[in-house]
């Protein structure tokens, strides 16, 4: 799912929210889960519970099913950063870029070439966190291609 190319991608707007995913999915399991709970109060038996139980594991299931991707989407982040500084940063700096954390390089993706690296020392120095890196990007580096 792309962003509307009317709207450059920004510090406002650069989070994504998939409806099907993130609204129409987990509603529907709230609602399965409160039947399942109140047929368990109606209807007190064994299969009434396990009900419940199946309703929080599809719960669970739905998390990981998020989380796993974002994971290896967070491992790709962190390589292409590493390699972009690498390419971008003086090579006394190197053995930097090894410091920074697996936050930091993810908030420094949005950042363009011209000022990444200065924004990275940045990072290091202060042990800025991914909001306060985000919040100092001057020319935003939109990321569509994101899970």
């Amino acid at each position: 799912m792309q962003m509307s190319k009317s709207a450059p991608q920004s510090l406002k707007n650069h989070g994504r929210l998939d409806p099907q995913f993130h609204i129409v999915l987990f509603l529907v399991l709230v609602v399965n889960l409160i039947v399942a709970i109140v047929h368990l109060v109606q209807h007190p038996h064994f299969y009434s519970a396990w009900l419940v139980v199946l309703s929080l594991a599809i719960f669970i299931l739905l998390f990981k099913l998020r989380l796993y991707p974002l994971k290896v989407q967070d491992r790709v982040i962190r390589l292409e950063e590493r390699l972009r500084l690498q390419a971008l940063a003086p090579a006394e700096w190197h053995t930097q870029i090894y410091r920074l954390t697996e936050d930091q390089l993810i908030a420094l993706r949005f950042a363009a070439d011209d000022e990444v690296v200065e924004l990275a020392k940045q990072a290091l120095e202060g042990n800025l966190s991914r909001k306060q890196i985000k919040e100092r990007i001057q020319s935003w580096r939109a990321d569509d291609w994101r899970v």
